[in-house]
């Protein structure tokens, strides 16, 4: 029950930075034909990036097992835009996800197929990406886990797929697949109601078919296949100074034959009041194949709502 309490409360201080309201407007008459919908679309990624930022610092299992809905349900989404006219092209897009939920166990999973055809007819993107999830819940602090991830890019070695700027020699080190597995334990080393810090680590089978430019020139390339064993190893750290403001520190860490992948992600919530909240995030990415190496990304997210 203490736990729960603290979830509770976690999960209320979390919604409470979220609940600015975004304004919803209706498109007003004529707003196809003068631009005011395309101005609409834009502001709405705007809100829709900055509701993610805000969700990033959410963890649903950061005080122990949440409370879930029991059974099988799952949902499907479906996107397609076929285009004519100055532009002749088309893109689709297909999610699903399926989840079961049984007591202490719990897995999901999840597809994404997306296809697109450029203005000459030819296709440009044809990608597939499937996901599993497993958590089983020992008690409040231990629990194991089982995750798993297929990514295919038909079109890796394809010039057609580069960006506009891009040259041949973009395709090298890109991924025509990529796959991991693996399963391992987590443990809630820190659990109060000011600060939770949970680890867990997982060993696995990671399998990468990478494209590797022979010649830029001559525009002659190959696919090297590389199968081994993968650790991963992750932290979710959360520390609540006072009722307005909140640390998170997410870090991941993948090494296998393939390559080393690092991402850390510290971000900082301020509740200024109760319709005005901000959110600061420094996330950096490594990756040890790459010419540089680190990535740094550096987030300012704020939502007011009246």
């Amino acid at each position: 029950m203490k736990a729960l309490a603290y979830l509770a409360g976690a999960t209320a201080m979390a919604m409470a930075f979220t609940s600015p309201a975004f304004a919803q407007s209706e498109i007003a008459t004529g707003a196809n034909a003068t631009g005011i919908s395309d101005v609409h679309e834009g502001m709405k990624d705007v809100e829709e990036a900055v509701r993610d930022d805000f969700d990033r610092s959410a963890d649903a299992q950061r005080f122990g097992p949440p409370e879930r809905q029991e059974g099988v349900y799952g949902s499907v989404a479906l996107s397609y835009v076929g285009r004519s006219g100055n532009s002749e092209n088309q893109d689709f897009s297909l999610s699903g996800r399926l989840s079961s939920n049984a007591g202490a166990f719990s897995q999901s999973v999840g597809i994404l197929l997306e296809y697109g055809e450029d203005n000459s007819g030819t296709t440009d993107t044809e990608k597939t990406s499937t996901i599993y999830e497993g958590l089983y819940n020992i008690n409040d602090r231990f629990y194991g886990f089982a995750l798993g991830r297929l990514t295919t890019d038909a079109l890796a070695d394809d010039p057609v797929s580069l960006d506009e700027g891009d040259s041949f020699e973009d395709l090298d080190g890109r991924m025509k697949r990529d796959a991991y597995f693996g399963f391992g334990p987590g443990y809630r080393i820190i659990n109060n109601d000011t600060t939770a810090w949970r680890v867990q680590a997982a060993v696995g089978i990671r399998y990468t078919k990478q494209v590797n430019v022979i010649d830029p020139v001559a525009e002659t390339l190959e696919t090297d296949s590389d199968t081994g064993v993968g650790y991963l190893v992750s932290s979710r750290f959360y520390h609540r100074f006072n009722e307005t403001v909140f640390l998170t520190n997410d870090t991941d860490y993948l090494t296998s034959d393939a390559n080393d992948t690092a991402t850390n992600e510290l971000g900082v919530n301020f509740k200024m009041s109760d319709a005005f909240a901000t959110r600061i995030s420094y996330k950096t990415e490594y990756v040890s194949d790459r010419a540089i190496r680190t990535d740094n990304t550096l987030g300012v997210s704020l939502v007011y709502g009246f």
